[in-house]
């Protein structure tokens, strides 16, 4: 079967690691940093069940992501636009796949660069919306010059680093283990925290990592290692690196729980980094700071160029670095977001509501993965089985019943 070309410019790994390095990266940015903040300052540990939903769901996903690449060799979106050509619902998916992917990533790209902005205020006590331009104009010279990876690991180290510290601070502050496991098994919506719950969702189950994980597998895994070799050594690596993210959401969930949640102390801008200070002390506002600039600057790249590829797929343009379509692509989701980052919007609000975004996207990618890998003329052997299709269906339901009810609430 014919390769995607996406294959040979995807984004490798770190060092050792595979692409659920990167999956994890890249939902480990200012969102999940802010939106587990405000979550568990604001319902304490009630949400976690919603954490714990995401990190299955986004392992399952991210195992079918991962397993279409290596079978077919193609990305989500080429595996998509080649299935579905010649047919009029194929005009649609190719819509679809526009609409979620590339203006879905225009509405998160705003809080990626808010996030990156905040941190750099939070250091230098400048404007904002001065650090939010030129953030947009670093991410847009690192996109130009193709050099990305260059950064990339020392921008993987220093979120790496910020999320050690959340992981020793939450060994610190030893939460209730019955209100832990409380909030985590038994599943509450309290007043108010319904849009939390689908940007908890939204932070972690991103949508563009399921077009960015099939296209960077391929790149780890040649098709010359073996198929078999190849999808168990994927099926760990994205075990592993889910885990891990899931596990540093958590502990910054209830960090945050432990020093807002019941002091009636509003979470702002301001106070974020309180929660660390427990093991940081004074330092704990500049550590926060620069791990927050960190990342939201390497989400801010990787936002519109999983964009540009996604698009691109669909589309059955070359998804070439210097392709001026290509370009034309993540130019555009990183002028809108910076635009809107720019104009003033409050910075955890725009965060909060770019990962609620995700939410409300994330059912649309699901469905058309779920297509794909039950296609046994594509998958062969390798088509998902009862216990995928029934976890892939479950994950679908959840996402769908939540954004379902929230658009009740505005619309009625």
């Amino acid at each position: 079967m014919k390769s995607d070309s996406v294959n040979h410019s995807a984004p490798r790994s770190p060092g050792p690691f595979g692409p659920g390095l990167l999956v994890t990266a890249a939902f480990i940015g200012p969102g999940t940093v802010t939106t587990a903040s405000v979550a568990g300052a604001s319902f304490g540990y009630a949400l976690l069940w919603a954490l714990l939903f995401s990190v299955i769901a986004t392992a399952v996903l991210q195992e079918m992501s991962a397993r279409l690449g290596l079978v077919t060799r193609q990305g989500l979106a080429q595996a998509l636009r080649d299935t579905f050509s010649g047919r009029w619902y194929g005009t649609v998916a190719v819509i679809l796949v526009v609409a979620a992917v590339g203006f879905g990533n225009a509405a998160y790209e705003a809080g990626n660069i808010t996030g990156a902005a905040l941190g750099l205020q939070g250091l230098s006590g400048v404007d904002g919306w001065i650090w939010s331009l030129l953030v947009g104009g670093a991410s847009g010279a690192l996109l130009f010059s193709g050099r990305y990876k260059m950064i990339e690991g020392v921008l993987v180290v220093l979120v790496l680093l910020m999320s050690t510290v959340f992981l020793l601070t939450f060994i610190m502050v030893r939460p209730s283990l019955a209100e832990f496991f409380g909030g985590m098994l038994r599943p509450t919506l309290p007043e108010g925290s319904l849009l939390t719950a689908i940007a908890l969702i939204g932070t972690t189950v991103v949508p563009y990592n399921l077009f960015l994980h099939s296209s960077a597998v391929q790149e780890k895994w040649p098709a010359s290692e073996g198929l078999d070799r190849s999808l168990r050594a994927a099926r760990v690596d994205t075990g592993v690196s889910i885990g891990l993210g899931g596990l540093i959401t958590l502990a910054i969930m209830s960090t945050a729980a432990a020093a807002f949640f019941g002091s009636n102390m509003e979470i702002t801008a301001a106070n974020i980094a309180v929660q660390l200070e427990p093991l940081l002390g004074s330092a704990s506002r500049y550590f926060f700071a620069i791990g927050l600039f960190a990342a939201g600057l390497s989400s801010a790249v990787a936002a519109p160029l999983a964009a540009a590829y996604a698009v691109s797929g669909a589309l059955g343009w070359q998804a070439d670095l210097a392709s001026w379509r290509f370009r034309s692509i993540w130019l555009a989701v990183l002028l809108c977001g910076t635009f809107f980052a720019v104009i003033g919007t409050k910075p955890l609000t725009a965060i909060l509501f770019a990962q609620a975004a995700n939410g409300f996207l994330l059912p649309i990618c699901a469905i058309f993965l779920l297509l794909m890998v039950n296609r046994k003329a594509a998958m062969g052997g390798h088509c998902n089985g009862l216990a995928s299709n029934l976890l892939g269906a479950v994950v679908v339901a959840v996402t769908l019943g939540i954004g379902g009810l929230k658009l009740y609430q505005v619309l009625f």
